[in-house]
């Protein structure tokens, strides 16, 4: 039977015993029937009963959970999402190889594709993810061996059209989609390859799980698991619970929180402390239009621009009294940070410059609380600024 999204947040991930609660498996290590089975579990891909490195019971249902809301054949979980895209990168790529990705993607990445990746001999070419045909146009006939993409950008919430990357030939096309989460859009509808979060952020919910997990094909799944093993990037198990019960109230927490991160947008924009807001469903987003074509819903994220850099917003951060500073998002409480001095401190001026991250940059993770209570906390804290 076709299904809604919503509906295939609370049917997806069952292990068919009929509990309705996930069970955790805490072991490590299970013992086997003999030298032979020892030998097949050893050697089959992903095979359960052997060691929880190569797979776990807990760990495979929150994977067959996320698969299914991604509209994937298989899914393979990680202990962060950095641990995803690593393994991700370093199972596909190798010396010589070359990557196109956006130069907006999340401070993380951007470090570990100049770093590690360029002393394996990895080269990557930044594009403006935001300018049509950039990727396709980087790629290098029988060199690139993937394309990276972050929609909505982390912090700056710039999109990127999944058309135009899924119709890119020859290198393996990769999203991450850890803003918009399953339920705001499904990449591998528009022919990519596959599609990545940082299910720590709105999957998981709570602020209580650390997870990455990557969808897409089978075989390219059981090709990234096979480099993933050795290496090591697992999820826990307990995270992975976590994790399964985030998914069953996706749907009802991210509706809310993106109908409340709208309010915000709109209220905050008519500010006169504030020179910009950015959210993908805000008519006044230079992309609304392609995010109402690609996207369910926008987003619990919003970006703000405030007068007066660093120091105005160190002093609204003070100020605030229910929004939390902290460097995450996606969970129930609404949560600020300051990326030129947090999640990107550690790159460059030309950097920070490329992805638009300036010093009077606020990101405002939505949470649960009443939309006005947020509006007004947020609204106070900036007229402390005169």
């Amino acid at each position: 039977m076709t299904q809604r999204p919503e509906t295939t947040a609370i049917t997806s991930g069952r292990d068919g015993s009929g509990s309705l609660a996930p069970g955790l498996s805490t072991s490590t290590v299970w013992q086997t029937g003999g030298l032979d089975d020892t030998a097949r579990r050893a050697t089959g891909a992903r095979l359960s009963g052997l060691y929880s490195r190569y797979s776990n019971p807990t760990v495979t249902q929150f994977e067959a959970a996320v698969a299914e809301m991604e509209g994937a054949e298989s899914a393979l979980a990680f202990a962060s999402g950095m641990g995803a895209i690593a393994s991700v990168v370093l199972a596909l790529c190798g010396n010589g190889s070359h990557i196109v990705a956006q130069n907006n993607v999340y401070g993380a990445t951007l470090s570990f594709l100049q770093g590690p990746c360029r002393r394996f001999g990895i080269e990557t070419t930044f594009v403006d993810g935001r300018v049509p045909g950039s990727f396709a146009a980087a790629v290098q006939p029988g060199r690139t061996v993937l394309v990276i993409a972050e929609t909505p950008s982390n912090p700056r919430l710039a999109l990127t059209d999944l058309s135009g990357l899924g119709t890119i030939k020859g290198p393996f096309t990769l999203v991450d989609s850890t803003m918009a989460t399953p339920l705001g859009q499904r990449p591998l509808d528009f022919g990519v390859d596959l599609v990545l979060h940082s299910a720590t952020k709105g999957i998981g919910g709570h602020n209580d799980a650390l997870l990455g997990v990557v969808a897409g094909e089978r075989d390219l799944i059981d090709a990234v698991w096979g480099y993933s093993v050795m290496h090591g990037a697992v999820a826990s198990p307990h995270d992975a619970l976590n994790g399964l019960r985030g998914i069953r109230t996706l749907a009802v927490r991210t509706e809310r929180q993106h109908a409340t991160a709208l309010h915000l947008a709109r209220g905050l924009e008519a500010h006169p402390r504030v020179t910009s807001v950015s959210h993908p469903f805000l008519e006044s987003h230079p992309q609304h239009s392609l995010a109402r074509a690609q996207m369910r819903m926008g987003g619990t994220v919003i970006a703000v621009e405030i007068d007066g850099g660093t120091d105005a917003c160190r002093r609204a951060i003070d100020s605030l009294r229910l929004v939390r500073p902290a460097t995450s998002f996606g969970g129930p409480e609404t949560l600020v940070c300051h990326p030129a001095t947090s999640t990107h401190a550690g790159l460059s001026p030309d950097e920070l410059a490329a992805m638009d991250v300036t010093e009077g940059l606020l990101r405002i993770s939505v949470g649960l609380e009443h939309p006005d209570d947020l509006l007004a906390d947020i609204a106070s804290a900036l007229d402390t600024l005169g």
